[in-house]
């Protein structure tokens, strides 16, 4: 028998529930989907249908109803069938306390015919005693909020928003009436799977409620005549807001309820998070809105022809089946079949009905499962976040184009090179060097010699050459040239370009070789989004943060969270970084300036591009007074990519993402916390801003290219230029 002490404080499980910072429910973690009411909330037609229906004598017993015992028993003696003797406090008994399971069975259980009457004793027992304690009221709520109701609905407010979307309060009478019918058999009655059957057993409840005069006959006979009337949504993981962020809390909050002693999936936890729900439909609008059209063009670019390929535009050999090796279907099959390679193939190549994802909707196809890799393998993916810099609020997370079909999160969990996304950190050394915006230099190669078995290495331009042209720091990061940024590599060295990313909170492994600067090491959005968040907060490098706090299921606030910050860099290197970065969008010949040109937006922001090798890799950051934001656009693998620049660069294949997101943010500046000012400068700078008077990049500036040859060029330092 449950202690005293459990029978005062009975417990069900309740759905931990996941809230925006606006107030928006995102989700739920629950193993029992339940979110418990209020009896203020609980309409009177529901409590007369389920008293009806259940326990027509509840208000008159005390947790036993010896009458309806009395025609159990009379009935199995002559064996008709007169309807069952349990009330509505004996179900909520067995409800609660779980007495037909076998965590509750004591020695005697297992005596033959014994078992099932002293289930019934302690129900009995445990039901006086619950009447004892709580009032008629009490039951009656704890019962409904405890009931099952089919379609993984646990108590009666999840069971009114999956079957009516509503709140149990605006529940008309057929509605309850059905509800109240299905305690008795959720999967019997449901009515999505068997309609004529709920609906029998929903005028089945009416006519009792008529019968026992809780409705007249007209209002049962208008009632009856209803259709069910379904708006049908099981609640799941697939569904809510952001559930690629939902999905990457959940790992620090199991934690953390490990360590405090609480369970995330029955404790019916309130947790409050960064997301701001506006800026998150934004998001998720802007990303597929952007893939759709991306994905329709990369299958237009390699109709007819096979996508993944080498770094020579070849046809990778048994690229499906080398891929398969790593699914969890081919090691089910490996250790059903013991290793048996024709098993295997067999399988692997059966066919079967399955949904996949389209941008037109799911599709019901037949495929194998090679078919279904050989299909999702065409398939470009992206990620894409947005941060408050100033607190650290994670305020969208995208983690990819459908969460049901593509569990892999690419904002925290996917690493890949960042490219030129990368660069802005070399020029943060050397602003903090001295370097100014305004140093000029030319366009010509910088060659990092030979070093233990790594050849020679010289990065070229985008377009494949280099002009001899001169360009200040701040026109080359615009332009993202690669002969300038390799010059600064140099210069500073790649161990002290490593220990800048560190400072600005790049945790992944950066390799200190010559190609540091170009991104050649992988990072993540999360990553990149914390390091620019940096140069927007005056230096200060603050941990993105996804939860504010945690209540438990009364309110009470059991923790609440502050991000970690840390001095990186001084305020003068943090603006003027800022200030390198709007160049790109204002600068002629910057790699974003159809932000302004295109999308028209008329306040300050400054942005970078990244594209990788072959285009594999196509990535944007994007930076507002108040905003951060990062973004990646690839195949699942880096063989599989657009062909050209026209396609694959990042300006093409990123960037318009956040021009979507933005036009729809800046639409709303008045509901979403948007900054428009300018970047706050400091008083006083000791490096020189004002870059006109370099007229830099001009042919007719000094025209280096004409004059000196390339070892001439390499000889001279900044005094010259």
């Amino acid at each position: 028998m449950p202690n005293l002490k459990t029978l005062e404080n009975p417990k069900s499980e309740l759905a931990s529930e996941i809230y925006s910072a606006d107030g928006v429910l995102m989700g739920k973690f629950f193993r029992e989907n339940r979110t418990p009411a209020d009896y203020e909330d609980l309409p009177q037609n529901l409590i007369d249908a389920l008293i009806a229906t259940e326990d027509v004598r509840f208000e008159h017993h005390s947790g036993i109803d010896l009458k309806a015992m009395g025609r159990v028993a009379s009935g199995l003696v002559t064996g008709s069938k007169g309807g069952g003797g349990s009330t509505l406090t004996q179900q909520l008994a067995k409800l609660l306390f779980r007495t037909r399971e076998d965590l509750n069975d004591g020695l005697l259980s297992h005596v033959p015919g014994l078992r099932m009457l002293i289930v019934k004793t302690k129900e009995w027992i445990m039901s006086v005693r619950l009447e004892r304690n709580y009032t008629k009221r009490e039951i009656l709520r704890m019962y409904l909020n405890t009931a099952e109701f089919g379609s993984n609905a646990y108590g009666i407010n999840v069971a009114a928003k999956t079957f009516f979307n509503k709140k149990p309060k605006a529940l008309t009478l057929e509605e309850s009436a059905l509800l109240a019918g299905l305690v008795n058999g959720p999967s019997w009655f449901n009515p999505v799977r068997n309609p004529e059957r709920s609906r029998k057993r929903r005028d089945w409840v009416l006519n009792q409620m008529h019968k026992y005069g809780y409705i007249d006959e007209p209002t049962y006979e208008k009632a009856a005549s209803k259709s069910i009337v379904l708006h049908y949504n099981v609640e799941n993981a697939n569904k809510g807001i952001a559930p690629y962020f939902r999905t990457e809390i959940a790992k620090s909050l199991l934690k953390w309820a490990r360590e405090t002693d609480h369970d995330l999936y029955a404790d019916g936890l309130k947790i409050y998070t960064t997301v701001d729900s506006r800026m998150q439909g934004y998001a998720e609008s802007a990303v597929a809105e952007h893939m759709q059209l991306q994905q329709k063009w990369f299958n237009q670019h390699w109709k007819g022809q096979l996508p993944w390929r080498d770094e020579n535009g070849r046809i990778i050999p048994n690229f499906l089946q080398t891929s398969i090796k790593r699914t969890e279907r081919y090691k089910s099959l490996y250790n059903r079949f013991d290793g048996n390679k024709d098993s295997i193939k067999y399988y692997l190549n059966k066919k079967y009905k399955m949904t996949v994802f389209s941008w037109q909707g799911e599709k019901e196809v037949v495929m194998s499962p090679m078919d279904s890799l050989a299909y999702y393998k065409r398939y470009l993916h992206a990620g894409f976040m947005a941060m408050n810099p100033l607190n650290g609020h994670i305020l969208a997370w995208v983690g990819g184009t459908n969460f049901k079909f593509f569990k892999y999160d690419h904002v925290k969990q996917g690493k890949r090179q960042p490219g030129s996304t990368f660069k802005p950190i070399v020029y943060t050394a050397a602003i903090d060097r001295g370097y100014s915006p305004c140093l000029p230099r030319p366009d010509i190669a910088t060659t990092f010699p030979a070093v233990a078995g790594r050849p020679a290495y010289t990065p070229k331009n985008f377009e494949g050459g280099f002009s001899g042209r001169v360009f200040t720091l701040r026109q080359a990061l615009a332009r993202s040239m690669n002969s300038i940024t390799a010059w600064l590599v140099k210069e500073i060295g790649p161990s002290d370009i490593v220990k800048y990313a560190h400072r600005l909170g790049i945790s992944s492994p950066i390799e200190a070789v010559p190609a540091v600067g170009f991104g050649s090491s992988d990072v993540s959005i999360y990553e990149l989004c914390g390091a620019y968040s940096t140069f927007v907060n005056k230096g200060i490098w603050t941990s993105p943060m996804m939860v504010t706090s945690i209540a438990d299921k009364n309110g009470n606030v059991l923790r609440e969270f502050i991000p970690q910050t840390r001095e990186a860099l001084n305020e003068e290197t943090a603006y003027l970084m800022t200030y390198m970065l709007q160049a790109s969008t204002t600068e002629q010949g910057g790699t974003s300036t159809i932000l302004k040109t295109g999308f028209k937006f008329p306040y300050e922001m400054g942005a970078k591009t990244g594209t990788t090798s072959n285009y594999s890799d196509a990535w944007f950051m994007g930076i507002t007074p108040n905003l951060v934001c990062g973004m990646w656009v690839g195949g699942e693998d880096r063989s599989i990519h657009f062909r050209t620049g026209a396609y694959g660069q990042g300006a093409r294949l990123a960037l318009p993402i956040y021009g979507l997101f933005m036009r729809k943010v800046y639409a709303n500046k008045d509901k979403v916390d948007i900054d428009t000012n300018p970047f706050p400068k400091p008083a006083n700078l000791s490096i020189e801003t004002d870059c006109s008077r370099y007229n830099g990049g001009q042919r007719d500036t000094i025209p280096y290219s004409q004059k000196l040859n390339q070892a001439e060029l390499d000889d001279l330092d900044d005094k010259d230029i």
